[in-house]
Parts: C-alpha cells; sequence; structure tokens
C-alpha cells in the first residue's frame, strides 16, 4: 500500500513514523508513506494557500489551487482521496478494514477555519474521526494511518486483530499477566486451568458482557 498525505506541517509526522507497528510496516516494504507541503503547490505570491471567506466571517480558508493541483501530481487510478473533516462518515474498525483493502490514499488535512467546498470534489471519501473539533487534519491522518496500516496483511499475525475490540462488533476481552494474585485481585481461575475450550467460551461470553455493559449500541 502507499499513502499519501498532504498537510502544511509535515514536520508532525516523522516521529510518528519511526515507532512500533507503522516503523516495521515501512522498513518492510508492506507499506509507502509520504508528506507533501501542499504550500509547495502554490502558484500564487508568497505561496499563499489561504485567503479570506466569501461573505465574510472569522478565519481564513484553504484555497483551491494548492490542494487541487498536489493531487494532481499523486492520482493514480488507484487512488482513494480522502478528506479529513468534522462533517463527514464517522471513522470505524470496518472503515479501516475496508481502506487496509485499496493500494494508494490520499489522506488531505485542512487547518485554519475550514476549506473551500469545491475541494470536495476532488475527494472520494470524507471522514470525521469524531464529534469533536482538532485544530487541523494531522492528528485524524496519523489515526487512519496507525488503524489501517496494522491491517494490512503480513503486518501483524490475523489472530492479533480478529480478537480486538470491534471485531464482530464486540469490546475486548479482559486481559492479566503475571502475578496471578495482585494486591488482593485474582486472575480468573479459568485462565490458569490449562482448558483452552473453557478460555474460550470464557473470553466470548466477556466479550459480550462487556459490549452489553459498555457499548450496548453496537449490539443493536
Amino acid at each position: 500500500m502507499k499513502i499519501d498525505i498532504l498537510t502544511l506541517f509535515p514536520e508532525f509526522f516523522p516521529s510518528f513514523f519511526s515507532h512500533s507497528i507503522v516503523k516495521r510496516a515501512i522498513q518492510s516494504g508492506q507499506v509507502e508513506i509520504a508528506v507533501h507541503n501542499f504550500r509547495d503547490y502554490s502558484l500564487g505570491k508568497n505561496k499563499k494557500v489561504d485567503d479570506t471567506p466569501y461573505g465574510g466571517g472569522s478565519g481564513m480558508v484553504l484555497m483551491c489551487q494548492p490542494i487541487f493541483d498536489c493531487v494532481d501530481a499523486l492520482r493514480t487510478e488507484d487512488s482513494i482521496v480522502i478528506l479529513l473533516t468534522p462533517d463527514g462518515k464517522v471513522y470505524q474498525e470496518d472503515f479501516a478494514y475496508s481502506l487496509s483493502r485499496e493500494k494508494h490514499l490520499i489522506l488531505i488535512c485542512g487547518h485554519y477555519e475550514g476549506f473551500d467546498d469545491r475541494i470536495r470534489s476532488i475527494c472520494d471519501l470524507e471522514v470525521s474521526i469524531g464529534d469533536y473539533i482538532l485544530t487541523g487534519g494531522e492528528i485524524p491522518a496519523m489515526v487512519i494511518v496507525d488503524s489501517v496500516v496494522r491491517l494490512i496483511d503480513g503486518v501483524i499475525k490475523e489472530d492479533s486483530h480478529i480478537n480486538e475490540s470491534f471485531h464482530h462488533q464486540l469490546l475486548d476481552y479482559p486481559s492479566y499477566t503475571k502475578p496471578a494474585v495482585f494486591r488482593g485481585m485474582e486472575v480468573p481461575s479459568v485462565l490458569l486451568s490449562g482448558n483452552h475450550k473453557k478460555i474460550d467460551e470464557y473470553r466470548r461470553e466477556m466479550m459480550y458482557n462487556r459490549t452489553k455493559e459498555r457499548r450496548p449500541d453496537l449490539l443493536k
């Protein structure tokens, strides 16, 4: 997979790409990630990328030209262009799975007051990571990259994400490690039994019970 990120702040990303699963996926060649400052594509004086909104109002609005030209330079027939915006489709695990099957993602990070609405015309998808406002799209871009890369075939063991929260719309089961007793709190005895059939039954039951208690909306 190839991922291109369009941003005004490319310096946000190097540390994120230098650790853990994303780093290993890059090193193994399973994903190629590039960050592009779309200010470099501006044809305006002083590399201007924003201007005041028509009709008045506060803040500055990102202009069409730099983003259009940057996308034009990167887009291929395999590309999925994603606009990161609070009014997009709310991002969930099944969405991450679908994106992990794509060959090329282009993520557009907004900033300032917003973007010229005509930029939507070059996007295939509009995505929100939740009902709140961030300064820009850089953190949502990292969320999408992290959640998608780990689902690419071979990046991690398949059973590692099959048993995670939100797979089959259930939260994950509780996990424990040594010691078996800590400050009076004991690990459930079934996990110490060695009976894998009973352990699987316990975990499935806990996944359902935890989801019913904490996220009943998922069971609908």
